[in-house]
């Protein structure tokens, strides 16, 4: 049994309404999906976080050093993938193409041996993983905090135990909209702010003394991800824990987040740093150094299953018989890829989600919501063939 035939699929979702946040705007949500099959017929899905139609050429270039191989040695295969773009590719999209291709292999393996990845991670300490809500993005240039207290409220009622806002357009807009949202949500819900890297290391210092009375959580992403130096010394000027890395790639990238102590929960994006074959040796340099890992996740229905069965295996340390709940990144921006391309659906159950136990990423695709949002494919027009019949 080898890997007879890889499919990509860049799909599309136009927004009803526009949002924004400190960097871009976004009308579309737009993702790349890759399809592995066997040569017996078994098929995997991975996605990959990052500019859809690059990812797509990227995985065009890995074709052929995928092609051929057996699915179950996923970690050869990730090497020799590693190998064909360390040249050039250290960092950035094409690592994203591979962290497809990589994700795509774990579902198939899993499919294959007729177990769930995070078995085949090594298994899985929990059951059950806390969603913490990913929203409050600002949708009015002119009102930065407009519908702020009524999206707050919703995740409450929808039984979300935590919630993450977007800062980042000015220190005096962000103090009052923490303000606003601490007062609004209460004491006990957890509250983190992101301002995707959109400040100068004094004004991040600034901004956290000034939002620290607020209980935050974390503060994601203060300053530019090149700053390694200056995340340590701002962790040294304020009690709020900080965290970083949806930007950075591969074990080694995350080595020199540790070695410079830039930050105190890593986040890598598995669909763009390298996979779960890689974001399993990121976990270990995280537990050797005694650092929180939660990733990023941003995408479709599929990376939220990966980052799921990944967590699920992410070992508590130090143990201890009453262990704090795990936590998943569950944006809640409107985004049709999250919610109807795969099944079965995600539902989240007093304020959990179960990590699933049926073989693989435990989901398939629903090939007529894929028809539905495909915009490019390699095989785009077998797919409206396959349709018509």
């Amino acid at each position: 049994m080898t890997i007879e035939k890889i499919e990509t699929f860049v799909l599309k979702d136009t927004l009803s309404k526009s949002f924004f946040f400190s960097q871009w705007e976004y009308s579309e949500r737009c993702i790349c999906l890759v399809k592995i099959t066997t040569s017996n017929g078994e098929y995997g899905w991975g996605e990959a976080y990052g500019p859809a139609t690059m990812v797509e050429a990227g995985v065009k270039l890995l074709e052929s050093t995928v092609l051929g191989e057996n699915p179950l040695e996923n970690e050869v295969i990730w090497n020799k993938m590693y190998r064909k773009t360390l040249d050039f590719s250290r960092r950035g999209v094409y690592m994203a193409s591979v962290s497809a291709i990589d994700i795509a292999i774990w579902d198939l393996k899993g499919k294959i041996l007729g177990l769930p990845v995070s078995t085949l991670l090594g298994g899985a300490h929990r059951t059950k993983i806390q969603p913490y809500a990913t929203g409050l993005y600002f949708t009015n240039h002119n009102n930065f905090s407009d519908g702020f207290v009524e999206e707050a409220k919703l995740y409450v009622s929808k039984g979300f135990k935590a919630m993450k806002m977007k800062v980042g357009l000015g220190i005096k807009e962000d103090v009052a909209n923490v303000k606003l949202i601490r007062e609004t949500i209460g004491p006990d819900i957890q509250l983190m702010v992101d301002s995707n890297h959109a400040y100068t290391f004094r004004e991040a210092v600034e901004l956290s003394k000034k939002i620290e009375k607020y209980d935050i959580a974390w503060f994601e992403e203060p300053i530019s991800p090149e700053f390694y130096e200056q995340y340590s010394e701002l962790r040294e000027k304020t009690t709020i824990p900080i965290s970083g890395g949806e930007c950075e790639y591969l074990r080694f990238g995350f080595n020199e987040l540790i070695k410079n102590k830039s930050v105190d929960i890593l986040q890598p994006d598995i669909c763009a740093s390298g996979g779960l074959t890689e974001a399993k040796r990121i976990a270990t340099l995280a537990s050797t150094n005694g650092i929180d890992l939660i990733p990023h996740t941003w995408g479709t229905s599929i990376g939220l299953h990966v980052a799921l069965h990944f967590i699920a295996n992410i070992e508590s340390i130090p143990g201890r018989m009453y262990q704090p709940d795990f936590l998943i990144e569950f944006d809640q921006t409107e985004n049709g890829l999250r919610d109807h391309l795969t099944f079965p659906k995600l539902e989240m159950k007093n304020g959990m989600l179960e990590v699933p136990n049926r073989p693989g990423l435990g989901i398939d695709v629903d090939e007529e919501v894929l028809r539905k949002y495909v915009v490019c494919a390699h095989n785009k027009q077998d797919i409206l063939e396959k349709f018509k019949k």
